[in-house]
């Protein structure tokens, strides 16, 4: 979870700002911002989590996009809007299972960084889940915010096991470190992690993810999906700009936590007198006519634990030689969710 390297310009509101500059690590940032301060205060955060949380439940309620549009973005922003902007065509009255969602026992773990924009974790417990159990879960929600004056917005979430949280490295005041996109600290920089990520399920290569549902288990998913009369494509791609870039915390084992994004196709062609099954989701956020192909576009976003490089090792594909988990990336949390498709 480093800072946005690139999540969104600086607004007018700055408007003693005359200058702007990128630093090394690609964050935009303004003469007389440059001083490292907390992305934000305990209490802003607080706020961050209850709007979010009061919008989210509106949205869902009336499957309204509209009405959360403002409070997220990234990736999972994408997700959220299309799964609405689909429930709301075949459900035009509403969502009348609503159950409100419930995010207490906050926990905000806050980098500190200089300039513009600037982003906090929020650890929660939902009621989503049965707590205590194996079925016991953190939602981790990441909150940006692009200008002083910009709302917060929640760009990514995670669903995780308790055990699965970190112990971050925290300074005397209780703030986080960021990783910083091309850290070469660690087995993987985290603005290498989409491209190494879809190049591992094209190719296999990279091999610097551990063996996962999300990993290997997809890979094999995909080699031996069959279906009579049909045949299926996969397109990966790195998902890395504006708000969807990589965000970072450096951990007290030496490694990291990042949360990252991609996209991805999957294409399904049908022989001759044969059509792909459409069902609501992708009716709803269907262009072009179905006949003999439809393609699926998802944004995915991961949270992964990625361990410091081992010594002598390069980042990528050299760096699988590294301790705790083989010197490999681990996967945690991947949650996808249905952008868009084309028929024809």
């Amino acid at each position: 979870m480093t800072r946005h390297p690139g999540l969104g310009r600086l607004t007018a509101g700055l408007a003693t700002a005359t200058v702007l500059c990128v630093t090394a690590s690609g964050c935009v940032t303004v003469h007389g911002e440059l001083e490292v301060l907390p992305g934000a205060k305990k209490s802003e955060a607080a706020q961050a989590l209850k709007d979010f949380t009061d919008a989210y439940n509106a949205a869902d309620k009336a499957f309204d996009p509209a009405l959360d549009a403002d409070r997220v973005t990234g990736a999972l922003g994408a997700i959220n809007q299309a799964g609405l902007k689909a429930r709301q065509t075949y459900n035009p009255d509403g969502n009348k299972a609503h159950k409100p969602l419930v995010l207490d026992d906050a926990n905000y773990v806050i980098p500190k960084k200089a300039g513009w924009p600037r982003w906090f974790l929020a650890d929660t417990d939902s009621n989503r889940d049965q707590d205590g159990g194996k079925l016991d879960t953190r939602w981790l929600v990441v909150f940006v915010r692009s200008a002083p004056d910009a709302l917060w917005k929640a760009s990514y979430l995670a669903v995780v096991p308790p055990s699965q949280v970190p112990e971050f490295t925290l300074d005397k005041d209780g703030l986080a470190t960021p990783v910083e996109p091309q850290d070469k600290a660690l087995a993987v920089a985290p603005a290498e992690l989409s491209a190494s990520y879809t190049a591992y399920l094209r190719d296999g290569e990279p091999d610097v993810f551990t063996p996962s549902t999300a990993t290997s288990g997809w890979r094999e998913t995909r080699r031996t999906t069959r279906r009579a009369g049909f045949s299926y494509q996969y397109i990966d791609q790195p998902l890395t700009g504006a708000t969807f870039a990589p965000l970072g915390l450096r951990t007290e084992d030496g490694g990291a936590l990042v949360f990252f994004s991609s996209k991805h196709f999957e294409r399904q062609t049908a022989a001759k007198g044969l059509k792909p099954e459409v069902n609501a989701d992708v009716k709803a956020l269907l262009t072009g006519e179905v006949n003999s192909s439809l393609t699926k576009e998802r944004v995915s976003s991961q949270l992964v634990h990625v361990p410091p490089r081992a010594e002598g090792a390069g980042s990528g594909s050299d760096a699988g030689s590294g301790s705790g988990s083989g010197g490999k990336v681990r996967m945690l949390n991947r949650l996808p969710g249905l952008v868009a498709a084309k028929g024809e």
